[in-house]
C-alpha cells in the first residue's frame, strides 16, 4: 500500500485542534514584570516549571515576580503522557543551583517560594540531596521566606529521600497524585498510585507539622466517584491541602483532553473536598500546584491554628466536666 504521508505534494493530516472554552483562556504574557523575571532566570541559569510545563498562568505570576524554580535540570528521565518537560538523559547536576535559587528568591523579595524538579531516576538518591541543599541555601539567604517543595516519587529510594528532605525543614511538602489510579497505566506509567500515597504518609510520620499537599488534573476521563475516592485516599494519608485543575494538552503527541470541566463542576468538587476535612482546597480550571501558593499557605496556616484552638477548647471543656 502507498503511504500517502510520504507522497510528494501531500502533507500529513494533523489532528484537529481542541477549542478551549472561554473560562480557560488567558492573556499572552507581555508585561515588564514578566520580562524582568524571564531575564533574571536566564542570568542565573535557572529553569522554571512555569516555562517547561507551559503553565497557562505564567503571565499573571511572572508579572508579579512569582516563579516556580525547577531544579535538577530541564530533562526528565520519565515520559508521562500529560507532561511537556523534555525526556531523555539529563546532564550533571549544577552545583551552583542552590545558591542561584536563593539569589533569585532574594531579588524577587519572595515571602513564599515553590521548588520543584524533574524526575532523576539516574541519581542514587533521586535528587533528594539537591532539594536539601536548596532548602539550606534559602534558609541562609532569605530566612523569612517560607519554602514549599514539590518532589517526584523517588522511586526505589523514597524513605531515605523523604527523611533527608524532612530533616531540612520545608514548610510545605507537595507530591501530586496527578490522576485517578485507573488511568495510571496510560497517563503516569512510570509511577504507582499507592507508592505516591505512601510518600505523603511518610512525610507526616517524620514531621506531623510539615503541611502536606497533593493535586490531580481533571478532564482526562476520570469519573466523579473516582475523584471522590482520591479525596478519601488523600485524607487517609492526612494530606492537608488538595488542588484540582483542568488538564490541558501541551502538544498533539500528549494525552487528549477528554472533557473541559466547567467552573461549576470544579466548585462542586471543591465543596466536597472541604467537607471531607482538608485544611485548604483549590479547585478551579486554572488551578495549578504553585498557583497563588503564598496566599494559600497563609490561609492553610490560619486554618490549622483555628483547628488547634478549637481542639484545645474542647479538651478544656471536657476537663471542666
Amino acid at each position: 500500500m502507498n503511504d500517502l504521508a510520504n507522497t510528494p505534494g501531500k502533507t500529513p493530516e494533523r489532528p484537529p485542534r481542541q477549542r478551549k472554552p472561554d473560562w480557560i483562556r488567558v492573556r499572552a504574557p507581555v508585561s515588564e514584570g514578566y520580562q524582568e523575571t524571564r531575564r533574571m532566570m536566564r542570568e542565573l541559569n535557572l529553569n522554571t516549571v512555569c516555562e517547561e510545563a507551559a503553565c497557562p498562568n505564567i503571565g499573571e505570576c511572572w508579572s508579579k515576580k512569582h516563579a516556580t524554580v525547577m531544579i535538577l535540570g530541564d530533562v526528565c528521565t520519565r515520559a508521562c503522557a500529560f507532561c511537556n518537560v523534555k525526556t531523555g538523559m539529563p546532564r550533571a547536576v549544577d552545583p551552583l543551583e542552590p545558591e542561584h535559587t536563593a539569589i533569585a528568591a532574594a531579588k524577587m523579595g519572595l515571602e513564599h517560594i515553590v521548588i520543584t524538579s524533574v524526575d532523576r531516576d539516574d541519581l542514587p538518591d533521586g535528587g533528594a540531596s539537591q532539594f536539601v541543599k536548596v532548602i539550606e541555601a534559602l534558609r541562609r539567604t532569605t530566612p523569612d521566606t517560607t519554602i514549599e517543595i514539590l518532589t517526584p516519587d523517588f522511586r526505589g529510594k523514597m524513605r531515605p529521600a523523604v527523611e533527608a528532605i524532612c530533616a531540612a525543614g520545608p514548610d510545605v511538602y507537595n507530591h501530586n497524585l496527578e490522576t485517578v489510579p485507573r488511568l495510571y497505566p496510560t497517563i503516569r506509567p512510570g509511577a504507582r498510585y499507592y507508592a505516591s500515597l505512601r510518600l505523603l504518609e511518610e512525610v507526616k510520620s517524620h514531621d506531623p507539622m510539615i503541611f502536606t499537599k497533593s493535586g490531580i488534573m481533571l478532564g482526562l476521563g476520570e469519573q466523579r466517584l473516582e475523584v471522590h475516592q482520591v479525596m478519601d485516599d488523600m485524607r487517609s494519608a492526612d494530606v492537608d491541602f488538595m488542588t484540582m485543575g483542568q488538564y490541558l494538552q501541551p502538544t498533539p503527541k500528549h494525552a487528549a483532553v477528554e472533557e473541559f470541566v466547567t467552573p461549576k463542576a470544579f466548585g462542586a468538587y471543591g465543596s466536597i473536598a472541604r467537607a471531607k476535612g482538608f485544611l485548604q482546597v483549590a479547585s478551579t480550571p486554572l488551578t495549578r500546584s504553585s498557583y497563588h501558593a503564598g496566599e494559600d499557605f497563609a490561609e492553610m496556616k490560619a486554618a490549622r491554628a483555628a483547628k488547634f484552638a478549637k481542639q484545645a477548647k474542647r479538651q478544656a471543656d471536657t476537663l471542666k466536666i
